[in-house]
């Protein structure tokens, strides 16, 4: 007989597993407040590409400075950036029902 095996314990009776729970037919999958912060951070990354237009010159052997603003350099992608955010919060936050 070999000692190196351990012997092997009795099983436990199987636990009645709990049915997962389901979505209602007729229900979304986010809550008002969910749509409503997705539309903000839609709204904020729009804003942000939309600030990035411009900056072109209509002769190209002048060159237009207005292509380095503020405006384009930092603060479009601060909205862009802001608005990803907002996006990543508002699919994880769990509706309050």
């Amino acid at each position: 007989m070999d000692k190196s095996k351990k012997p092997v314990a009795a099983k436990k009776p199987a636990e009645a597993a709990k049915p997962a729970p389901t979505a209602k037919l007729g229900e979304f999958a986010f809550g008002k407040e969910n749509y409503r912060l997705m539309l903000i951070g839609l709204f904020f990354i729009a804003l942000g590409f939309l600030l990035m237009i411009g900056g072109g010159s209509d002769d190209p052997k002048v060159f237009n400075y207005d292509l380095f603003s503020f405006r384009r350099i930092t603060l479009a992608p601060i909205l862009i950036l802001a608005g990803y955010v907002i996006e990543i919060f508002a699919i994880m936050k769990k509706p309050k029902d």
